[in-house]
């Protein structure tokens, strides 16, 4: 065995000659952009009652959307999350996107507040609504 043979061998036998160099994994598969949009979202908690609440986007991509919210909502409930779009990137005329989506994890946001950071995974049809 060579010298590097058994150098290498020396490392897998012995975890703590290990390199301890850290690694970070990324399992999301789409770029978040962190957009404040206005949004209105719509859902149903657990014991049938609808709400219907506003709320800041903190980061969406093409997947999904991160943001918070008052309301308890469970992992796993149909919500529709109705977006407000700039006036900049809709000509100047009043644009909402509609995505249909289902709450994939809840986060407390801090120990004292009631407030839950929301994930959304967005169903991949959507439909965009003009206002007059």
């Amino acid at each position: 065995m060579s010298p590097r043979q058994k150098k290498l061998a020396d490392k897998k036998s012995n975890p703590k000659k290990r390199a301890k160099t850290p690694v970070v994994i990324n399992r999301r598969r789409e770029w978040r952009f962190e957009l404040p949009l206005t949004a209105e979202i719509e859902g149903q908690l657990p014991l049938g009652q609808k709400f219907k609440k506003k709320t800041v986007i903190e980061n969406i991509s093409s997947t999904g959307a991160y943001f918070s919210l008052e309301s308890k909502p469970v992992v796993g409930s149909k919500v529709s999350l109705t977006i407000n779009l700039p006036s900049k990137l809709t000509e100047d005329k009043k644009v909402k996107l509609v995505l249909d989506g289902t709450i994939i994890r809840l986060e407390k946001k801090q120990e004292n507040s009631r407030k839950l950071g929301v994930a959304v995974r967005f169903k991949r049809d959507f439909r965009f609504v003009e206002e007059n």
